[in-house]
């Protein structure tokens, strides 16, 4: 695809989205394009996930609506929040945690949040790719800057999740439930994941960019590609638009980031806990040397660390990025 047509496929995808047929003439006279480099962005948009309506004689549409990004949009759903954040809305991008990563360590201030209609390299835990869908998922990722350094980090990954849950049970009649330490569920089902990396010093300053992908709505062939259950907001029953949705999400991250660094996630846990959708289950850890541990889920701890009520009935703390949480189906 040329560089021209490739400046067009959101502008042309923006077209197509008004509910009506385009003929490839009418928009490569528009978009001063051949009908060929037409044909190649609407194949390029396919490929990322987003399915346009061909029709011979009549063109090209898209035939489920797209709410796409719009900083207008997005300002006037904040209200007052606006103030802490400087907002930032990318067509397309690897990743958006990369890209704010680079722009925190060129001088980006606190409180910027770096969003992206499509991500070809979205990152998740563990070195896992996330599968972002084009019009389909909301992806944003958000810089937090400290002064009492990475050790006064602890717990902010749940933190953002209890953010996010809330935003998302302000309109769902499912309610969304948190997975220790990033995930938010549906059922046992991923909606939502939450990436947290950070840089700095112990006890100096630091900052954490903090990434949130979220399944707005994706097609059974997007669900095939995912490695887990997944659900997504449509099946939820959920009508909000993405820009009314990101504008709640960083309300709620407002509110809960003021209170964590004010107080720690200890004045959050007991929220958390109150959406923890494996307390008093029976479950297994897989611990970074692959060893196993099973027990019966407590909660966490002041700290955001994993309680695991063991076999002994002792209680022990499990914190550390690489263990991974699995439900015993029979406790289900």
């Amino acid at each position: 695809m040329t560089t021209q047509a490739h400046k067009a496929l959101f502008p042309i995808l923006r077209r197509l989205s008004d509910g009506r047929f385009h003929s490839g003439q009418d928009l490569a006279y528009e978009f001063e394009l051949s009908r060929a480099s037409i044909f190649n962005v609407i194949n390029q948009a396919e490929a990322m996930g987003l399915k346009v309506h061909a029709v011979r004689g009549r063109g090209y549409k898209i035939p489920v609506p797209v709410e796409w990004l719009d900083e207008a949009a997005i300002i006037e759903h904040l209200g007052d929040a606006f103030r802490a954040y400087d907002l930032r809305i990318l067509d397309r991008v690897d990743s958006t945690n990369t890209a704010l990563m680079e722009a925190a360590l060129n001088g980006a201030t606190n409180g910027t949040v770096l969003c992206a209609e499509h991500q070809h390299a979205g990152k998740g835990r563990r070195g896992r790719h996330w599968h972002a869908v084009l019009g389909g998922s909301l992806t944003f990722s958000v810089l937090w800057r400290f002064e009492n350094g990475l050790q006064s980090l602890a717990g902010l990954s749940l933190a953002v999740g209890l953010a996010i849950a809330r935003a998302i049970n302000r309109h769902s009649r499912h309610t969304a439930r948190l997975k220790w330490p990033n995930d938010v569920l549906v059922d046992y089902r991923k909606l939502a994941g939450i990436l947290v990396e950070v840089q700095g010093d112990l006890h100096g300053a630091a900052f954490a960019v903090v990434g949130v992908g979220l399944n707005v709505r994706l097609s059974p062939e997007q669900r095939d590609t995912v490695d887990q259950a997944v659900v997504d907001l449509h099946e939820m029953g959920v009508t909000i638009g993405r820009n009314q949705l990101l504008a709640e999400c960083l309300q709620e991250l407002h509110v809960i980031l003021t209170t964590f660094r004010e107080q720690g996630f200890a004045a959050l846990r007991a929220d958390w806990m109150e959406l923890d959708a494996y307390a008093d289950k029976a479950v297994s850890l897989k611990l970074p040397d692959a060893k196993g541990v099973s027990g019966v889920a407590a909660g966490v701890d002041a700290t955001g660390a994993l309680l695991l009520r063991e076999p002994q009935c002792a209680i022990r703390a499990y914190s550390g990025g690489e263990i991974s949480l699995r439900l015993d189906a029979r406790a289900r």
